[in-house]
């Protein structure tokens, strides 16, 4: 599948598991590409921390599980909120389409526009982010595989995304979702 240059609504999926770090199986929509560097979100990340005040009026709208993902290690105060529209043929005042009908959500939204506007609602705090020319090379050199991203994947079930999304794409990369921690099986 020819995917071209990296543009936002692709997935960045981990290579090589068993070497440790942030990225180790990580699955990451990307938001923004440009001369200037990547943007995305790491999906599978469930965060730690108890919801901020600030965001606590979406509490009873975010999709399970109702909790802050943590969304990269860039910019830790900053949170984003992705959502999937009800309608995909519309656009609500506060969101902007990344692709299909999944956008970024402004979490300053008054809650009286968001609540019913859409179907899926989740909240990241920290971003995935690259400088200018940085995630070319990482592809170059076969840091990540790439695919299209799907709304199930971004809003499902956050554990073991990594085998499923590699499972979907099939092929060389679908063999890496079988990967094990006891090298011997491998």
């Amino acid at each position: 599948m020819e995917l071209g240059e990296p543009r936002a609504g692709q997935l960045l999926i981990a290579t090589e598991p068993g070497r440790g770090g942030y990225f180790e199986r990580s699955v990451v929509l990307l938001l923004d590409h440009n001369d200037e560097g990547s943007l995305g979100v790491c999906l599978h990340k469930v965060g730690e921390m108890d919801m901020v005040d600030s965001l606590e009026h979406f509490s009873d709208l975010l999709t399970p599980p109702a909790q802050l993902f943590e969304g990269g290690p860039v910019s830790g105060q900053t949170a984003l909120g992705l959502a999937q529209v009800r309608n995909p043929w519309e656009e609500p005042p506060g969101w902007r389409r990344v692709f299909a009908d999944v956008g970024v959500l402004d979490l300053e939204s008054p809650v009286e526009l968001v609540r019913g506007a859409y179907v899926h609602i989740r909240i990241y705090v920290g971003l995935a982010g690259w400088g200018a020319g940085q995630l070319v090379g990482e592809l170059l050199r076969g840091s990540w595989f790439r695919t299209h991203a799907l709304a199930e994947e971004i809003f499902g079930t956050p554990e073991n995304l990594w085998r499923r999304v590699l499972r979907r794409i099939g092929g060389g990369p679908g063999t890496w979702s079988t990967w094990s921690e006891h090298p011997e099986w491998n």
